[in-house]
């Protein structure tokens, strides 16, 4: 008998090790952290109301946003150091031909203003969320992420941290192309 009472820690071990190296297998296979699920995904954009960052009397809704294309929409501030590490890609995409909406979240507009002049401006529209509203309707849990909308306004994908040209070719560029034929 305590013999058998000696295997009783490790078939304790094993029912907490079994679930946590299932999670790895199953991030292992494409479902990355970073890829977080939303309860917006297939919603129209939340409603808004927000300054232009350059042209404060400016004032852009959600309706701003749509013209019968794709688009992504990239919530980034200056005091985010991934943002800065993203920020070269993001150029290179707008360079590309890609659409990308700017949403400056909690940020200080001067420091955003200045940051955009020096390191170029990847935004086709450049957006003030200076308390953050937007961002929150839209889940988010900080800077950066990116939403994929289509052609409608319809949040179809999102992604959490940096996007670089690892996360646009194998996950984004597929699904920005889909939404992009669609258009046409």
């Amino acid at each position: 008998m305590k013999r058998k009472m000696l295997f009783i820690p490790l078939i304790l071990f094993l029912l907490m090790v079994i679930p946590l190296l299932w999670q790895l297998v199953r991030n292992a296979d494409g479902d990355h952290p970073a890829n977080l699920e939303s309860a917006l995904i297939g919603q129209p954009i939340p409603t808004f109301h927000l300054e232009s960052l350059f042209q404060p009397s400016n004032i852009y809704n959600q309706d701003s946003l749509i013209n019968g294309k794709p688009f992504l929409i990239n919530i980034w501030a200056t005091w985010c150091p991934t943002c800065q590490m993203e920020h070269q890609f993001l150029n290179k995409l707008s360079a590309q031909g890609v659409r990308i909406v700017g949403i400056n979240y909690k940020d200080d507009r001067q420091k955003a203003i200045v940051w955009l002049n020096e390191l170029g401006n990847p935004y086709s529209l450049d957006l003030f969320d200076g308390n953050g509203m937007l961002g929150l309707d839209l889940g988010a849990y900080g800077a950066p992420e990116t939403f994929l909308i289509d052609r409608n306004g319809i949040i179809r994908f999102r992604h959490t941290g940096e996007l670089n040209i690892q996360i646009w070719q194998q996950t984004l560029r597929p699904l920005w192309e889909q939404y992009l034929k669609e258009s046409k």
